[in-house]
Order: structure tokens, then C-alpha cells, then sequence
């Protein structure tokens, strides 16, 4: 961990108006595992990469679980703002000030920034979320009206297949998102296919105007 609260990676882009990639890595992954996906995605954007600060049988996470799919909900709403802390403060650091910051999640990643959307809405101002489950349902939903969201599920993911994907779906458009669902050949693994269609929704739901105004 250093001061900002979690050890991470940061790649500028060349770039002033770049969007930021949040790569959010799944259980037992590191700030390194998802920069080149990030870089498949959009080759031009800045990465800004946190390693999860919860261990679990040696495995990094994002925030602790009570067993295979079930959540500590204190925990997650304690970590969730932490890491918006945590991008808050690198926003400032590196000189992200204006910079859409859209969210590239897998698997507990994908949680977190799912967390992130519906506790903290003004992190983030897109999600690209690979296999996420529902990681809490908020009293009151924020407003994440026009935020585009894209959901991968794979369809023989025993946990977060179609019908989890379409939950969280409806959940975030409750709240005003623009989600799109994408449905995988494929289990909880990510594939190829993920990676093409991310790319595509990505280069057509968001701009990298500098248009986002600066946090105060």
C-alpha cells in the first residue's frame, strides 16, 4: 500500500484529453493483470491500476466474501469508499482533473466497480463490468442517469451468468444508467470475444472530450 491507499500502476497517456481506464482486478490478481487488456481496449487511454487490499488465502481482493458468492456487506461498503477515496486522490496526483475515468472490472473488479456506481456515482462515468454479480442493493439509489454501463456475462458461468447480469442490469437503469448486456460463449473465464465486443462498445458510448467538470 502507499499514501494514496492502494499500492497501483499508473500509465499516462500522451494524450491531455485520454480517458482513464480503472482496471479492477478479479480474486488473486495485482495491479499488473489487466494493463494489457486495458491497452486492447483503448490504446491511447491512461491506466490507473489499484491491487485490491484484502487478502484471502493469499489472494488479493477487493473486499472480503462469507463464503463462495456471499458478500460481507460492511466490509464491501467500508472498501467501496476507500477505493473511491483512493481514485479521488490519484485524480489529483496525476493530473486527471476533467478526464472521464470509466471502469474496466473482472469478476470481484467488476463488484467493486458495481459498488462503486451505486455508492460513490460520482467516480466513475462508465463501466466495463466482465461477469459481475449484484454486490448490494442501496436504500436509495444514486442517479447514474446517461452513465454508460456495458455488462459480459458468459453464459455457463454458474455464478455471474445472464440472469445475474440482467439483475444488475435492471438495478442500474433503476437508477438511470445506459446498460447494454453482452452474452458470452463462455464461463466465468474472460475470452476474446469479451475483449472485441468491450472494445466496440467502448470506441461508440463514449467520447474523450474533456468534458467532465473538475471535482471540488
Amino acid at each position: 500500500m502507499d499514501d494514496l491507499g492502494h499500492a497501483h500502476r499508473f500509465e499516462p497517456s500522451e494524450r491531455a484529453d485520454a480517458r482513464v481506464l480503472l482496471l479492477l482486478h478479479g480474486t488473486g490478481g495485482d495491479e499488473n493483470d489487466l494493463v494489457s487488456l486495458g491497452r486492447m481496449l483503448d490504446p491511447e487511454a491512461a491506466l490507473l491500476s489499484p491491487r485490491g487490499n484484502v487478502i484471502e488465502h493469499g489472494a488479493p481482493r477487493f473486499f472480503r466474501r462469507l463464503a463462495e458468492g456471499v458478500f460481507d456487506l460492511e466490509d464491501l461498503r467500508r472498501r467501496t469508499h476507500e477505493l473511491g477515496d483512493f481514485v479521488d486522490a490519484a485524480v489529483k496526483r496525476y493530473g486527471l482533473d476533467g478526464r472521464r475515468m470509466v471502469a474496466v472490472g473482472f469478476s470481484n473488479g467488476a463488484n467493486i466497480a458495481a459498488s462503486l456506481l451505486l455508492l460513490r456515482p460520482r467516480v466513475l462515468q462508465g463501466a466495463i463490468l466482465f461477469r459481475a454479480m449484484v454486490p448490494l442493493e442501496p436504500e436509495k439509489l444514486p442517479s447514474l442517469a446517461g452513465v454508460p454501463v456495458l455488462l459480459s456475462s458468459g453464459r455457463f458461468d454458474p455464478m455471474a451468468g445472464p440472469r445475474m447480469a440482467e439483475r444488475l442490469a435492471t438495478l442500474l437503469r433503476r437508477a438511470g444508467a445506459d446498460v447494454t448486456v453482452a452474452e458470452q460463449e463462455a464461463g466465468h473465464e474472460l475470452t476474446r470475444a469479451d475483449v472485441v465486443a468491450a472494445a466496440t462498445w467502448l470506441a461508440s458510448h463514449l467520447t474523450d472530450s474533456p468534458s467532465i467538470p473538475p471535482k471540488t
